[in-house]
């Protein structure tokens, strides 16, 4: 596995009891998948040669981030060695213009957008919007067309003078209309070499400030017809663009009752760390599965409901008391923690709850969140 994050760390949990043995390309040894596997090669993934002594021996290589230059994937594969999901499936989550273009060819139903070459064009491109929220078109998003995660590498800008900052990172910017969306949803499926298939019900992500925060499976109160579309729209994405391993859909839910794709990712994804604890098969244990052409595991949920929590860094008290105090305040609480050193508003693990009355799995969920990061402190 390529890149040494606690997605890393958490398929290769998932491999232990198959016996898999995993390699990790990680760049530092403090990573948080490099301080638990055993095989473990310290160097940068975007040296060629670096991934190429990296993959010698390996059966396949997946990633645990989508950052490994597409040229180089396509290298790896020159040399015969299995990369799944491969570079054209990957430069759809890699690259936010290729995915829209796409994603329009395909007819897949996105926000309306195009590439914007500056400040100006950003103007003209609200004004074709018509109809916006404001008379001008603006607010708009702009995004860079890679790079950007968890809010970074997007803007919402409300006039050209506000449009500058994106255009300074000399990649491509893609304009977005704001769309009147109700609430996120993502779509997670996951697709194996041979063509078989999976999806897990649609869920409700919550973000705050462009994070995710929480994140409620199933989606609460989505009527049943939109589910179904939204996992067969997950579903004929992987195949269209030939993925391989887990493919999350985030999902605008709009006010009139459509749903719009917002972003790809193929690999495990935050809105899936639910399935560890509350599916019959993980993501990551299913990801394992489809990047080794197994037979993919069932991916129905356990409990009617089940919540998770990121917890993000904060002002931590002593974790072993921490520990002490969310484990004993509730039993059935499950704890996910990455290693990863502290920093404000990084994600640093994930606490899942599970049960038939979706308040108190919520409430559970957001006090143990809230407790590990030093936000709640009774």
């Amino acid at each position: 596995m390529v890149g040494g994050g606690q997605l890393a760390r958490m398929t290769h949990e998932a491999g232990i009891p198959l016996g898999i043995r995993f390699k990790l390309l990680s760049d530092t040894p403090q990573d948080s998948a490099a301080q638990v596997v055993g095989d473990v090669v310290i160097g940068d993934y975007r040296d060629l040669d670096t991934l190429r002594t990296f993959a010698r021996g390996c059966d396949v290589i997946t990633f645990d981030h989508e950052h490994v230059p597409t040229e180089h994937l396509r290298a790896l594969e020159a040399d015969g060695i299995p990369v799944r999901p491969g570079p054209e499936a990957l430069v759809h989550a890699q690259d936010k213009g290729v995915m829209r273009a796409k994603l329009d060819a395909i007819g897949v139903p996105c926000p309306r957008h195009r590439i914007v070459s500056d400040p100006a064009d950003v103007e003209r491109f609200a004004a074709e919007l018509g109809g916006g929220q404001a008379p001008d078109g603006f607010p708009v998003i702009l995004k860079t067309v890679r790079g950007g995660y968890d809010g970074k590498g997007v803007w919402i800008v409300r006039s050209s003078k506000e449009a500058a900052e994106p255009f300074r990172a000399g990649v491509p910017v893609l304009a977005e209309e704001k769309v009147d969306f109700v609430r996120e949803l993502a779509a997670n499926i996951v697709r194996s070499p041979h063509g078989q298939a999976v999806a897990y019900p649609v869920v409700e992500s919550i973000q705050v400030d462009g994070v995710c925060d929480t994140v409620i499976a199933p989606a609460p109160d989505l009527d049943e017809e939109l589910a179904g579309q939204a996992q067969q729209l997950a579903l004929r994405i992987a195949q269209e663009l030939g993925v391989v391993g887990h493919l999350a859909v985030e999902l605008f839910e709009t006010a009139d009752g459509r749903i719009l794709v917002n972003e790809l990712a193929m690999r495990p994804h935050n809105s899936g760390h639910w399935t560890q604890d509350g599916a019959i098969t993980s993501q990551f244990a299913n990801h394992v599965r489809a990047v080794l052409d197994l037979p993919l595991g069932d991916p129905r949920p356990r409990a009617r409901w089940t919540v998770m929590a990121n917890v993000l860094g904060g002002d931590y008290p002593d974790m072993y008391y921490a520990y002490l105090h969310c484990m004993a305040r509730d039993p059935q609480l499950k704890i996910h923690m990455y290693g990863k050193d502290v920093k404000p508003g990084r994600k640093v693990g994930h606490v899942n709850t599970y049960g038939d009355d979706l308040a108190d799995v919520r409430e559970r969920a957001a006090h143990a969140a809230g407790y590990l990061r030093g936000t709640i402190t009774e």
